[in-house]
């Protein structure tokens, strides 16, 4: 799976689901708020349809996500939410993107910039590390399904990539979709038009070249990763670390 994938799947193993689903409602909800924001109709806002996906997928609760809705459509009062994206190298000089969603943007730099010195990284310049990577529609399948409605894996790429897929990317567990932007919409549909629901679609940001990391850095990423991860601020994290 991803660089993206593989670090947040550390996560996963840490025994926090609790206090990670927790958050997650937290995080959900501003992107829901967000996306909102160009319009309350999930129809016709696809930004607004990932995000109601997001919601599900946490088990997140109707309700919540119409006051999220109605937050981001101005019916309903509440802090103004900013997507902003922090750029940074971690241990070992890898490049991480840093997505947040927030309402106080001081306060948000503030603390990823801490999370970045205490965990033997630093904070860089806007563009600095965009550069490295491009953005992608990710969607991920349970590998099983495909066995599950006797698709053959072959015919199934070969469908994706007539939709617009840029990559497929088999594990051992699951297959991984990358699209351009715009015909992230257009895969989705294809994949449920085929039986076929997704564990995961959001977009992301990949890197272009990936970099191996020793043993020692691996940690250190992930005490860098399960830090961002923890605080409400940040959404997402993309780094270029194989």
């Amino acid at each position: 799976m991803s660089g993206h994938s593989k670090w947040h799947n550390i996560q996963g193993r840490k025994g926090k689901q609790d206090a990670l689903r927790s958050g997650q409602f937290t995080k959900v909800s501003k992107l829901i708020t967000i996306a909102a924001k160009s319009g309350g109709d999930p129809a016709s806002n696809f930004s607004l349809r990932i995000a109601i996906e997001k919601a599900k997928a946490v088990g997140m609760p109707k309700d919540n996500v119409e006051r999220a809705i109605k937050r981001g459509t101005g019916e309903l009062a509440g802090e103004q939410i900013e997507e902003v994206l922090y750029e940074g190298y971690g241990p070992g000089g890898v490049a991480v993107l840093v997505k947040c969603l927030t309402d106080n943007k001081n306060r948000a730099v503030s603390e990823v910039k801490h999370i970045f010195s205490t965990n033997g990284g630093s904070m860089s310049g806007a563009g600095s590390v965009l550069w490295m990577f491009g953005q992608f529609g990710v969607i991920a399948i349970n590998k099983d399904n495909l066995e599950d409605k006797k698709i053959n894996k072959d015919d199934f790429d070969l469908k994706m990539i007539e939709m617009g897929a840029e990559d497929i990317i088999t594990e051992e567990k699951e297959v991984e979709i990358r699209t351009k932007i715009d015909n992230f919409q257009k895969v989705l549909t294809g994949l449920k038009e085929m039986g076929l629901e997704p564990i995961e679609s959001s977009l992301q940001w990949i890197a272009k070249d990936s970099v191996a990391v020793s043993e020692e850095v691996g940690e250190k990423l992930q005490s860098l990763f399960a830090d961002l991860e923890e605080n409400d601020d940040v959404d997402d994290y993309f780094t270029n670390a194989q």
